[in-house]
């Protein structure tokens, strides 16, 4: 198992913490050492596993809060609590997400679900949290991203799947913009000087409640014949403390790189012990990060140049 270093005197913020990869990478971060923010939806699920983590580490520093990434004002809500605070943000983990909606669901903004939590809402958390990060010491962006990405495209003619939705083709897309929004941060960090560290993870096929929470959503229960779930049940799978090691390793190994994207290197890339993984083409055409970045500032309303003066 990878041993996280010690974290002593960091701040975490990892969002999506209340379940899954989320959890566990809050729990060992706290086991380190780190100071770490649980950045949920739903604060009641979020304090059960703060009491969760504690059980097994007494001696962890937590703390709940909220942000829902579907609501561009809950994040900057979030955002603007953390700078109120005025502590330096040593890392912040990119892990909440949602998968596979039946039907075409809209965040508060109007963006599709999947589009707007999974990518545009981690990138505005990003771009407002830059201050912080930017006046630690060693700061990281850790982002989640899928092996979903490599089927993945950017429909800039409909990159809210208002014309025709196709849940999987927009969760690809969603996975793509994240590993796309790493690479471009990376990219902004080198160009500007920055003593910032952009890395993305991909968890394989990681056994949480992810697979099935997004396939109920807009519908009382889960289809019984959605060819998803019916794929996943012969697809080799893990835990969740194997799979959030990409995450961790990302998030505080002393040997991930700048643009570094870390994932399973085992049996379909889906299982076993983490390795660097090779970007896929079209996340490797810095014109469309380009494109993407700056559709990105036009559609939430957040931009560089106003976070970082």
């Amino acid at each position: 198992m990878y041993e996280v270093p010690d974290q002593g005197g960091k701040l975490a913020v990892v969002t999506g913490s209340n379940s899954g990869t989320g959890k566990e990478a809050a729990s060992r971060l706290a086991a380190a050492g780190a100071h770490v923010v649980l950045a949920v939806r739903t604060p009641e699920k979020g304090e059960r596993a703060r009491e969760e983590i504690l059980a097994k580490h007494p001696g962890a520093r937590l703390e709940v809060r909220r942000v829902d990434l579907a609501d561009l004002a809950s994040v900057r809500e979030f955002a603007d609590g953390l700078i109120a605070d005025g502590v330096p943000l040593d890392l912040l983990v990119n892990n909440a997400g949602v998968m596979h909606p039946p039907t075409r669901i809209s965040t508060k903004d109007g963006f599709e679900l999947q589009f707007g939590s999974n990518f545009l809402g981690p990138f505005a958390l990003t771009v407002r949290l830059l201050p912080l990060l930017l006046a630690a010491q060693e700061p990281r962006v850790a982002t989640m991203t899928s092996g979903m990405a490599r089927f993945g495209k950017i429909h800039f003619d409909d990159l809210n799947w208002e014309r025709r939705y196709n849940r999987y083709g927009a969760y690809a897309q969603s996975k793509l913009a994240d590993l796309m929004l790493t690479l471009r941060l990376a990219d902004l960090a080198t160009e500007r000087g920055w003593n910032l560290l952009s890395t993305g993870a991909d968890p394989g096929y990681t056994r949480t409640n992810l697979q099935t929470a997004g396939a109920g959503l807009g519908r009382d229960k889960p289809s019984k014949v959605d060819p998803f779930t019916i794929a996943t049940k012969v697809t080799p799978s893990q835990g969740v403390e194997q799979g959030t090691e990409p995450l961790l390793f990302a998030a505080t190994s002393p040997d991930a790189v700048q643009g570094g994207y870390y994932g399973p290197g085992g049996r379909f890339g889906l299982v076993g012990p983490t390795t660097r993984l090779r970007p896929t083409r079209r996340a490797m055409d810095g014109a469309a990060r380009e494109r993407l970045w700056a559709e990105a500032e036009r559609l939430t309303g957040v931009s560089l140049a106003a976070a970082v003066r």
